[in-house]
């Protein structure tokens, strides 16, 4: 009787798990690129070793709290009991042996999954370069190429590298696409930078990972992978806007606010992204002198 009654919450449990379970979004999970497959396989083997020990140590808790209850009158008992080499090598080699091959997986995968590392594909297709300013509480995106700009929402061809150059223009942030791989920190002054790559088309979450202040959680912007002709027709579409991004517009949009509808701008000022992080840099400084001359503008923060 009482196995029946386990057996049935087992059951009534698992089913309420699944359903509850159902809501939720896989998110890294569930990989759209190469960066994101190999985060994805580096979660799952780390937690399958982990569980090496920590499946057993639940189990003979458990066996442990049966065998050892009071009422069990024909459990061995030893006071004195107090040391057993076996046990001990057990219980150090195994840690120790788990630590090893986590570490070199770490060590491995710290340098072949660096957000800085730029991503080739088999036809070597040349990346596009996309600059992302984190804002209370809106992520803008401006395409230096193409001298559009919008406003939570960022589009790229899938199977193409796509080089996110980051910064902010207020507290640190982190911008975050789980499914596609790395996030990265956003810090005012300093650029940072990640290469992602979608392999399939498809509409992203995209989500600040780091807490910001009171309008963080709505922080969140979609990652749009397209066919080159979808990418070729979205990007005229951004033109269309007829909406200039300037100085004084840009300055509007920096102001706090929350929940922003997706915006396009048709033009954009030229180094606006250069002039914001220069903006928290001493510009009379023979560094930055330099840096203003140079390819980035900025300075990298690894």
């Amino acid at each position: 009787m009482k196995k029946t009654k386990c057996s049935a919450f087992v059951k009534g449990l698992s089913m309420a798990s699944a359903v509850l379970l159902s809501g939720c979004k896989a998110g890294v999970l569930d990989p759209k690129g190469p960066v994101g497959h190999d985060e994805r396989t580096l979660i799952i083997t780390a937690v399958l070793l982990m569980l090496v020990v920590v499946i057993p140590v639940i189990v003979m808790t458990l066996v442990f709290a049966w065998k050892y209850r009071a009422s069990n009158k024909k459990a061995e008992y030893k006071p004195n009991w107090a040391h057993s080499t076996k046990i001990e090598v057990i219980v150090w080699t195994v840690p120790c042996i788990i630590i090893l091959i986590l570490g070199t997986l770490t060590w491995i995968t710290t340098h072949s999954l660096d957000p800085f590392k730029p991503l080739e594909t088999a036809d070597s297709q040349k990346p596009i370069t996309i600059e992302v300013v984190a804002l209370d509480w809106k992520w803008l995106f401006i395409y230096p190429e193409q001298h559009i700009a919008t406003v939570n929402q960022v589009a790229f061809p899938e199977n193409v590298p796509v080089r996110f150059k980051v910064t902010s223009d207020t507290v640190m942030n982190s911008f975050f696409i789980p499914q596609l791989g790395s996030q990265i920190y956003a810090m005012a002054g300093m650029q940072t930078e990640v290469n992602l790559l979608a392999h399939e088309t498809g509409a992203f979450d995209g989500m600040s990972a780091h807490y910001s202040g009171e309008g963080f959680s709505h922080m969140n912007f979609k990652a749009l992978s397209q066919t080159p002709s979808q990418f070729n027709e979205w990007i005229n579409k951004v033109k269309q806007a007829h909406r200039e991004l300037d100085q004084n517009s840009y300055d509007v949009l920096a102001k706090p606010s929350e929940q922003n509808p997706v915006a396009y701008y048709s033009s954009v000022k030229p180094d606006l992204f250069k002039s914001i992080v220069m903006n928290y840099m001493n510009t009379n400084s023979d560094m930055a002198s330099e840096e203003m001359q140079s390819d980035s503008g900025v300075t990298d923060v690894r």
